[in-house]
């Protein structure tokens, strides 16, 4: 059992490269949404639910524990997988618990939902995901809202906005595109955004006039982090 997991029964993990944090709400649905297309290039998911304590008395713990597993079994029933990987991690702070976890299993990139005041097609990280876009090192997907309800929905269309002297995001859109048969068009209103870091040491660094051009826009986004392309 890997530190930071409780006990429970879980399907046994395997290695994924991508992460999808999941709560069992419909933002996170959409988050969901994502996942599974971006699991049609190759992408093999993982389900990841964050519990900030433990619970002193047995009885409130286990109770905890199930409704953990009970989320993440509902996950698994949106998508259709009964045998995905799932891990319920006991930690105080969702961003770290997670960055922790994609370290472990050697994950290249960790989904999310949209914050749930963000605007429908437009994809806005919360909290946790917002911290990772800090200085992180893994690549963070960011789901656009309503992307759930949407059951034609398919990443035809993939955009780039990459700063000059870094090539990762360019490298990613372009596997992307061709294991999803989609095509490179306007960054700004593409299914899937492809974002590229200033070069910061293998790390996430957005300049603010791509920041802008990430407000204005409609679509999921991915961010990666300079010079890690990431290809699933």
């Amino acid at each position: 059992m890997r530190a930071g997991c409780v006990p429970g029964k879980l399907p046994d993990a395997m290695s994924a490269n991508v992460i999808v944090s999941y709560d069992g709400s419909d933002n996170d649905d959409d988050g969901l949404a994502l996942a599974r297309l971006l699991a049609a290039a190759g992408a093999t998911l993982a389900l990841a639910y964050v519990r900030h304590s433990h619970e002193f008395d047995e009885g409130r713990e286990h109770l905890a524990q199930y409704d953990a597993e009970r989320r993440l079994e509902l996950g698994a029933t949106w998508l259709g997988d009964p045998d995905i990987a799932r891990h319920v991690i006991v930690t105080p702070s969702t961003s770290e618990g997670l960055r922790t976890l994609a370290e472990s299993e050697g994950a290249a990139l960790i989904v999310f939902g949209s914050d749930y005041r963000t605007p429908l097609g437009h994809a806005e990280p919360g909290a946790a995901a917002q911290n990772l876009l800090e200085g992180g090192s893994r690549a963070v997907a960011v789901a656009a809202a309503g992307l759930r309800a949407d059951p034609d929905a398919k990443i035809a269309s993939i955009g780039v906005l990459t700063p000059e002297g870094d090539t990762a995001a360019q490298q990613t859109a372009e596997a992307l595109a061709g294991k999803l048969g989609a095509q490179l068009a306007d960054s700004t209103s593409a299914d899937l955004i492809v974002v590229g870091s200033q070069a910061s040491g293998n790390r996430i660094t957005l300049s603010g006039a791509i920041r802008s051009k990430l407000d204005s826009s409609r679509g999921s986004t991915l961010v990666v982090p300079s010079g890690q392309p990431v290809l699933l």
